[in-house]
């Protein structure tokens, strides 16, 4: 039995040459797109950080689903993404909403991307939420902003974004969807369904398995009988792609070759991002996942923090000074182990506005109970 522990970087299973990639995608960053991706890793490790300390307060209900320890992912996953480009997040990928074409234009209304004060509503189950408190997490989505409503049936959204996109090819488009799940969810016969009917009709469907090597309380040796879930694309002619889910550029690189082949009209493409999620399936599960993971393998998988391996590679690139190195030290602690002091601050006022508002926002009308459940006034 192979051990499931720890995130070491993976051997790369498909080559870049063979896919015309001469030059990285990294490589035509700026000095500026590097600090800015050190920013929204921040930001989403801010994110998950407070929602803790502010339940913890007792000023928030509801179940948690930490994405602590798997940020690169999602910051490497969204950065490349044109504005246009579809996504569809799963229950671990909450900072998605918010992180949707947010570079550089982190107050920006016309964005398309839900703002902070939307999904700190959504959070606390306030008016001002898209889902208007008819559920506290991720339930929910956004056709003007390109995201599709998340769903706890994990893979259940590749056939909705293989419809979308087949839709926009019919219109002359050229949007690609890109979907986050899982690596349990793979198991699924939607999964096979949806990416077999993507690749027969080669469809711009970019498919992120996120592997933090437990679907629940299920290792990964009982859910695949191979070592990397890329090699699922295999089955379907398909290319598979396998990311350090721990470096933010490696999972850009790869995922970026995969948008970058999708677009180009040769089809769907999976990329597996392997990872540590680093507490329990839900903050209900905190406990139980102490004693299903041997302390030894948590360790292990949180050694690598995706906020300090970044940190070494400014460093090494002459991006930070040593000095600017030394400052908001957040990686390889534990929610209850940072403060403010940790982040930057424009991070922890971005993060601050949206929950003043959560907190002051009102909850609906009781009235709104019956919204949505039948069709009413000709709509």
């Amino acid at each position: 039995m192979r051990s499931q522990s720890g995130t070491a970087a993976p051997e790369r299973t498909d080559d870049p040459k063979e896919h015309n990639q001469t030059i990285r995608p990294r490589d035509l960053l700026t000095k500026e797109d590097h600090l800015e991706i050190f920013k929204l890793l921040f930001l989403a490790r801010y994110f998950d950080v407070r929602l803790i300390k502010e339940k913890k307060r007792g000023r928030l209900r509801g179940t948690l689903y930490s994405s602590h320890n798997q940020e690169a992912v999602l910051v490497g996953c969204l950065y490349g993404l044109r504005p246009d480009d579809w996504i569809s997040p799963i229950h671990r990928d909450m900072p998605a909403f918010f992180l949707k074409d947010i570079k550089f234009k982190w107050d920006d209304p016309a964005r398309m991307g839900m703002s902070i004060e939307e999904l700190c509503a959504q959070v606390w189950g306030k008016a001002g939420s898209p889902g208007r408190a008819r559920d506290n997490w991720s339930h929910i989505g956004s056709k003007s902003k390109h995201i599709i409503h998340s769903t706890s049936m994990l893979s259940g959204t590749i056939p909705a974004a293989a419809g979308v996109v087949y839709a926009d090819r019919l219109n002359g488009g050229d949007v690609i969807a890109m979907t986050l799940n899982g690596e349990g969810s793979t198991a699924q016969g939607i999964f096979h369904e949806a990416i077999n009917f993507a690749a027969v009709h080669k469809l711009p469907v970019v498919t992120i398995i996120e592997n933090n090597h437990w679907a629940y309380g299920t290792p990964t040796h009982m859910e695949y009988s191979q070592e990397d879930f890329a090699r699922r694309a295999d089955g379907y002619g398909i290319m598979g792609l396998v990311a350090d889910g721990q470096d933010v550029l490696d999972v850009y690189d790869k995922v970026m070759m995969a948008v970058n082949h999708s677009r180009a009209g040769n089809g769907p493409s999976i990329v597996e991002c392997k990872t540590f999620r680093a507490y329990g399936h839900g903050d209900h599960d905190d406990d139980r996942a102490a004693k299903y993971r041997p302390e030894a393998e948590i360790l292990k998988g949180r050694e690598r923090d995706p906020i300090g391996v970044y940190r070494q590679y400014l460093l090494e690139k002459g991006y930070i000074s040593p000095e600017d190195a030394k400052l908001y030290i957040a990686e390889n602690k534990g929610a209850g182990e940072v403060g403010n002091e940790d982040f930057p601050p424009e991070v922890v006022a971005y993060l601050s506005k949206g929950i003043d508002y959560a907190l002051t926002c009102p909850v609906p009308e009781a009235e709104e109970g019956g919204m949505w459940v039948f069709k009413e006034g000709g709509r």
